[in-house]
């Protein structure tokens, strides 16, 4: 998965590897010129222009590929993690309702603050590890046995005890990475929660209680950090005792062969010089191929979201120019699938007509906020169908139903930017006489004009720098600018707003409205009632044949 995302950006893959090539041969040139000169020097031929000049190209060509081998790869890196975080997000807001009340918020946040970055970061530590470090590993090595194939073998004894104090290390570093894990996720949860309960904690004096609980998951996160650090000085201080060790046996036994004429005071420097080289490549290989697997590994629950497709249908076809806005629930039947055994809906039917302002009413749990949901094709019916103008709602096209029937709830969700933005938002064509508009027929307008910024007013995040009301006035004037067929109202009417929804349906700004409500003055304004009582229709009619009834609707 990480070579074909990689492929996607194979001209900058290409040219980065290009450069590692390059810098690669400059870096082994280096050190073979360099013994040459040494050679000729001792010889008594002295230091030529020619030899400098080998020198120096070699030492050029490693130090301007090599950067450009870095830029490259970290360009590489970017345009890897661009990619995949919009696709990951493109795939993530098409998912049904049930994948993020099972996931939580914080989980998913990770994916792209952490597991996407190290994902891209596979592709160009694989090219450092395999082609950089392994090649020149080997290329080098060779180089060292054709030049003192003693010494070489000697040099050589440092691969077996690095490996086997890699295999140690490794294992201790992942038990220690994956408590880290656990603890910054339980970090980063106490924090979001706290933030989001902040009003709670304040009614409750619970700060120092919040303050405690993050001060002790703190506390283990630096506990661990530091067992990380001191495990990783230890290895470190083992490596380099061992480094240090085969280092002195090598220069005795050179020491003897310069000394019985094996090898010349040129070879010996170009030996040692590719020595160091082998070093550092054999000891990014042993400690960065682990980090290179880990990075490569974190993909797998990114990919595992990509593979994941929604629930129920994704949408149909039809996109009529026109719609009446008739909705018909037809034995509609819903149960939460965390909930089997508790039917929500029990086979409902009703209409809400075209033109006319409907109320759906009932106690807390009776089904409405579910009714409205399946509507809005936030859920999919067990059984039964919902209706729009006789079409079932998964014929139509999924992004031309949302334009149609659109919904505004008692607590909006604004986001960050201006009113403006929030009010056309999803809009590409959007006209300033309808704006004003919509803006006018929600009440937004006396509120927006006093604002100093007006429309270019931002609302902060989630509209916090609004009032309450205020935000469901700028909701109102989003839904409405849409000229929806149904417009869906959950508790979104104020005081003093009971006759708007007719007079929006007179004017032509919605078709049909559906209010859901619980409050006398609203029921009594509705054009018809449709009264919920434990999942089932307990009532339909007009606000004066209810009254007559004295049944459900009277127990409101």
């Amino acid at each position: 998965r990480v070579l074909a995302l990689t492929w996607e950006e194979r001209k900058v893959a290409g040219a980065a590897f290009l450069c590692l090539a390059l810098a690669a041969f400059g870096e082994t040139l280096g050190p073979y010129v360099t013994g040459k000169v040494l050679d000729a020097i001792g010889s008594g031929d002295g230091l030529t222009a020619g030899a400098v000049g080998m020198v120096a190209a070699a030492g050029a060509t490693s130090v301007l590929f090599s950067g450009c081998r870095g830029g490259l790869f970290m360009l590489l890196k970017a345009r890897l993690r661009q990619t995949l975080s919009l696709r990951l997000f493109s795939h993530l807001v098409r998912q049904d309702l049930d994948f993020f009340q099972g996931t939580p918020a914080a989980e998913l946040l990770a994916q792209f603050s952490m597991e996407v970055p190290r994902v891209c970061m596979a592709a160009p530590m694989g090219a450092n590890l395999l082609f950089r470090s392994l090649g020149m590993a080997l290329v080098v090595g060779a180089f060292m046995v054709r030049l003192a194939p003693g010494l070489a073998l000697l040099a050589l004894l440092e691969l077996p005890f690095g490996i086997a104090t890699h295999r140690i290390q490794s294992a201790r570093k992942q038990a220690l990475q994956q408590a880290m894990l656990k603890a910054s996720a339980r970090t980063a949860s106490g924090v979001q929660e706290s933030v989001a309960a902040i009003e709670t904690i304040r009614i409750f004096s619970a700060a120092e209680e919040e303050e405690r609980r993050h001060s002790w998951n703190l506390a283990e996160e630096l506990r661990l950090k530091e067992r990380m650090e001191l495990e990783l000085a230890f290895f470190t201080l083992v490596h380099r005792l061992l480094q240090l060790t085969i280092r002195v046996l090598v220069l005795f036994r050179s020491h003897q062969q310069l000394r019985d004429g094996y090898i010349t005071p040129g070879v010996l420097v170009t030996f040692l010089l590719y020595q160091d080289t082998v070093g550092s490549h054999i000891q990014t290989l042993l400690y960065g191929f682990n980090e290179f697997l880990t990075s490569a590994a974190a993909g797998q629950k990114i990919w595992k979201y990509l593979d994941r497709e929604p629930t129920g249908d994704v949408g149909g076809t039809r996109e009529p120019p026109e719609l009446q806005g008739h909705v018909t629930f037809q034995n509609v039947s819903f149960t939460y699938p965390r909930n089997p055994e508790h039917p929500v809906l029990k086979d409902v039917t009703f209409e809400v007509r075209s033109g006319e302002v409907t109320v759906l009413a009932g106690h807390n749990g009776s089904g409405k906020s579910t009714a409205v949901a399946l509507l809005e094709r936030l859920r999919h019916p067990g059984s039964g169908r919902v209706l729009l103008d006789g079409i079932p709602l998964p014929e139509y096209e999924h992004r031309y139903l949302h334009r149609k029937v659109v919904l505004v709830e008692q607590d909006p969700v604004l986001f960050s930017g201006t009113i403006r933005e929030n009010i056309v938002l999803g809009l590409e064509h959007c006209k300033e006489s309808e704006l004003w508009e919509a803006a006018t027929a929600a009440g937004a307008m006396d509120f927006i004009l006093e604002l100093e910024q007006g429309w270019d007013t931002e609302v902060g995040e989630h509209g916090g720098r609004l009032a309450a009301g205020e935000r469901r006035r700028v909701a109102l004037a989003r839904a409405l600018l849409r000229h929806p067929a149904v417009l869906i109202l959950d508790e979104a009417l104020d005081d003093g707003d009971e006759r708007a929804a007719q007079r929006w349906v007179r004017t032509g700004l919605a078709q049909t409205v559906l209010v859901v409500s619980h409050r006398p003055r609203v029921l009594d304004a509705a054009d018809r009632l449709v009264v919920l009582e434990g999942g089932a229709v307990a009532e339909m009619g007009t606000p004066a044949e209810l009254r007559e009834h004295c049944g459900a609707y009277s127990r409101l």
